[in-house]
């Protein structure tokens, strides 16, 4: 007959334990926030590309 690994249990909930934890000190950022911010970088390297000449 197969024996059964006792320890099996805890370290598949080990890893479940640290993904949880790291999801409690994660810096959370709205998905507005992001698209303003990648808005306003595409709209800064155009006016970079615009004020030294390399606007098409």
């Amino acid at each position: 007959m197969a024996q059964k690994k006792e320890g099996s249990g805890l370290m598949s909930s080990a890893g479940l334990m640290r993904y949880y934890d790291s999801e409690e000190t994660a810096v959370l950022v709205e998905p507005k926030t992001v698209v303003i911010i990648a808005i306003l970088a595409g709209l800064l390297v155009l006016i970079f590309n615009a004020s030294y000449g390399i606007w098409p």
